[in-house]
């Protein structure tokens, strides 16, 4: 295959879930920002609980490890829960995008951050230095990787187009409000 010709699009497969799909691939700052307020208390709490449960064990049964054998596991334990309390609040994020989780809040939020973008002339998923190959590969990659957070965390730093939705509703949304607009009427 020479380098002028495009190499096959691969879909993004469909996952059946209860609430609609926003995104398969949703790019790491999308994730963060669409995150919930119950979801930075889960892994605040999640992250402390690490160092309380060995405060919890210290004063039950103590170490005897003696002076300044216990401020190294305390900072040990504090960086690994910091690590894990992040893993689940993005997990309980991204979950929502994939749809398995109730995400009412973040569908209206994406349209309307999308429908701003067409209005604007500016791509939906944000521009992109790498060739329309490297963007599939890393799509490809981290598709869906939010399921497996637990056994390796991979995130999606890429802007590429492959996303698993139909994105002419925003399109179509987009022409709407504008003609309303233009009419001088209310959309409902």
């Amino acid at each position: 295959m020479s380098n002028t010709e495009q190499r096959p699009f691969v879909p993004a497969k469909t996952v059946p879930s209860e609430y609609p799909l926003i995104d398969s691939d949703p790019h790491f700052k999308r994730v963060v920002s669409y995150a919930r307020p119950s979801d930075y208390a889960a892994g605040a709490v999640f992250g402390a609980s690490g160092p309380a449960l060995m405060l919890t064990w210290e004063r039950i049964a103590p170490s005897y490890v003696g002076k300044g054998g216990f401020a190294p596991i305390m900072r040990l334990t504090g960086v690994i829960g910091l690590g894990a309390g992040f893993l689940l609040f993005y997990q309980r994020s991204i979950l929502r995008f994939y749809g398995f989780t109730e995400n009412k809040r973040e569908v209206e939020m994406d349209m309307k951050e999308m429908v701003a973008k067409v209005k604007k002339g500016e791509p939906l998923y944000g521009h992109s230095t790498l060739t329309p190959y490297a963007q599939g590969m890393a799509s490809r990659n981290s598709r869906y990787s939010g399921l497996f957070l637990h056994v390796i965390p991979w995130f999606n730093f890429v802007n590429h187009n492959q996303h698993g939705v139909d994105t002419a509703k925003y399109y179509q949304q987009a022409e709407r409000e504008l003609e309303a607009e233009r009419t001088g009427q209310k959309l409902a």
